[in-house]
């Protein structure tokens, strides 16, 4: 399938959802949204894949569930009144990881924002721990400042530290310490659905944005090259 942008029909879809929020809604209207939320996204990581190898070759870009597309549904357990989301996700991710604790390329939307971020949106601990023994070396830390920097001068928006504390291991009185309290590392920018959206020029949007912050994912890329999720350790 060819991707001519999102449809206006898949954002009206979404907010259907905010008012009718069940299965058997979605049950009753699955032909909808295979049409105007399924088929264009996997068309959307297709193309967006295509250019993503320019800047890594070796980038996840896989149009199924559970890979570069999401599940539509929420954990059970904790939504019974809205199982279903109203925001789509969309990942390329690079390694052999879990996804979510891979270096990525990331873009959701809904019918009010589109966010579209790069890096690694949440710490597990493993990694947590991987990150702050791997910042501790000086060029490390003062490379990873640097991008950080350069990428707020570019007007991407950065995570605010996570946590108020020091870790026990970290030095304070380190150059650019406050990167230990970090529980995250993205950058990202937000705007509304606009014409952009709905047609092929998000593809060179996305894709600028994308490349503006290669320099942190490979940082990260190589951050997790370190960190070992299965044996839970830091090589």
């Amino acid at each position: 399938m060819t991707f001519n942008g999102f449809p206006q029909e898949g954002l009206q879809f979404l907010s259907k959802i905010i008012t009718h929020n069940s299965k058997e809604w979605l049950d009753a209207h699955r032909d909808e949204y295979e049409r105007c939320i399924v088929a264009p996204n996997k068309a959307y990581v297709e193309e967006m894949g295509e250019h993503l190898q320019i800047l890594v070759p070796t980038i996840h870009a896989e149009p199924k569930t559970n890979k570069s597309l999401f599940r539509i549904y929420r954990d059970a357990r904790f939504h019974l009144n809205d199982p279903i989301k109203t925001r789509i996700g969309i990942i390329f991710w690079q390694g052999a990881g879990h996804r979510m604790q891979s270096s990525s390329f990331y873009m959701h939307y809904d019918p009010f924002e589109i966010f579209v971020a790069t890096g690694i949106r949440n710490f597990k601990p493993t990694l947590l721990a991987a990150y702050r023994a791997y910042i501790q070396n000086d060029e490390r830390r003062n490379e990873l400042h640097g991008i950080l920097q350069n990428l707020k001068a570019k007007g991407y928006t950065l995570p605010e530290p996570k946590y108020k504390r020091m870790p026990r291991e970290c030095d304070s009185k380190e150059a650019h310490s406050y990167l230990y309290r970090m529980g995250a590392l993205y950058g990202y920018t937000t705007f509304p659905p606009d014409e952009i959206f709905h047609s092929e020029a998000i593809i060179d949007r996305n894709f600028k944005i994308y490349e503006d912050m290669l320099p942190l994912q490979q940082w990260l890329y190589e951050l997790t090259l370190h960190c070992d999720t299965d044996a839970d350790t830091f090589k």
